[in-house]
């Protein structure tokens, strides 16, 4: 369904970032030449994606999974931690498995490079509004993953798991007392069906071997 922006509606920012400049150029003419967005800025690295948005309003940001060095998964994982990030769409070969992948990093849509560009701008309206947009995926094997099970909370402890921190420098980084620390981890294990420290961190790993770009 075609989404409407009336006059009084201000242009959607959208940042792009691709490492392929031939991409990059097409789409930055696709974007210029719609009223209903402003191109805010383009990027061939996810640094400089992230450097952008993190100083400059952007309302959508389209990027390829592959864009170096971070990766698209990685990416979208530290824009979750930021209070205003841009809503992030995937715009990347449908291949494998890669929708399922986008959505669990958490991204607000993958749009297949193989579909005609209407659909991509379509797509960043939709997205502006609040929507998300993918094909269709499985949504029971999705919420089977344990990983999309975890709390905000329970992934950065997961991730301060993984570098080696102890119960108390967890209770000083993330400023929690020992026995929430404990608590967390308790969910944490029972959500990923670990018994201890050392499979939790194992756990972590294999995920984030899942995530990265293929």
């Amino acid at each position: 369904m075609n989404q409407q922006l009336t006059q009084n509606d201000p242009p959607i920012g959208i940042m792009l970032a691709d490492s392929n400049p031939l991409v990059l150029s097409a789409l930055s003419e696709l974007i210029d030449r719609d009223p209903r967005f402003s191109l805010v800025a383009t990027s061939a690295t996810a640094e400089g994606f992230l450097g952008t948005v993190m100083r400059v309003p952007v309302q959508i940001g389209v990027i390829n999974w592959n864009l170096p060095a971070l990766g698209g998964a990685k990416l979208i994982e530290v824009l979750r931690e930021q209070a205003a990030a841009p809503r992030i769409i995937v715009y990347a070969e449908d291949t494998g498995d890669l929708p399922r992948l986008a959505m669990t990093a958490g991204a607000a849509a993958f749009s297949p490079r193989s579909t005609p560009a209407e659909t991509l701008l379509e797509t960043c309206v939709e997205v502006a509004a609040g929507k998300m947009v993918f094909p269709f995926l499985d949504v029971r094997e999705l919420q089977s993953d344990p990983i999309h099970q975890l709390s905000r909370k329970e992934r950065v402890i997961l991730e301060a798991l993984s570098k080696g921190l102890t119960n108390r420098e967890l209770s000083k980084e993330l400023e929690i007392s020992m026995n929430t620390v404990k608590f967390h981890l308790s969910n944490l294990y029972e959500k990923l069906s670990v018994k201890n420290r050392a499979q939790a961190i194992a756990f972590y790993y294999s995920s984030r071997l899942a995530l990265e770009p293929k």
